[in-house]
């Protein structure tokens, strides 16, 4: 019963973020508190779920090691891009990230409806691990993407870093 929960919450959650997001922008009502709360809400939701499923061993083993890439690319990203609108820069989502984020909430939602899937003989697991093995790869190649674009704005930039509190 859990796992069936845990993928209607977690799908609602997903879908009704994509149509935010896609109404927001058909009727130009993007904002800069949406632009910002958004992502960090994409970002709990994910790891939320990651830890929900380590914790229940629903992944296990090795595959915990695409989980950690996964939340450790958000971390970073979250962190540079807090740095850079300190400096008044804005890093965009890219193409492949937005991707990187579909392939992830499928493999998610899979994996969340790994019980549910059995019941009805569907190989929601295997789905899930090797998407998130796929999300683990695209995290990688984004985080890079996003790591060195930051880089070259902080070395191009003639403001001071923030101060520190």
């Amino acid at each position: 019963m859990g796992s069936w929960v845990a993928f209607i919450v977690f799908t609602l959650a997903g879908i009704t973020d994509y149509f935010d997001g896609m109404l927001a922008r058909k009727l130009d009502l993007v904002s800069p508190i949406g632009r910002f709360l958004d992502p960090i809400a994409d970002k709990l939701m994910v790891g939320a779920v990651i830890l929900l499923l380590v914790s229940e061993h629903w992944v296990a083993g090795l595959h915990v090691i695409a989980a950690v890439i996964i939340l450790l690319r958000e971390i970073l990203v979250s962190g540079l891009r807090e740095y850079l609108a300190e400096l008044s820069v804005s890093m965009p989502v890219t193409k492949l990230a937005k991707w990187k984020t579909t392939v992830q909430m499928v493999a998610l939602g899979a994996l969340t409806w790994t019980e549910g899937g059995a019941e009805i003989g569907l190989p929601a697991q295997e789905v899930g691990l090797i998407g998130l093995w796929i999300a683990a790869l695209l995290t990688m190649i984004t985080g890079y993407d996003y790591v060195r674009a930051g880089l070259a704005h902080i070395r191009n930039s003639d403001t001071k870093p923030p101060a520190t509190p």
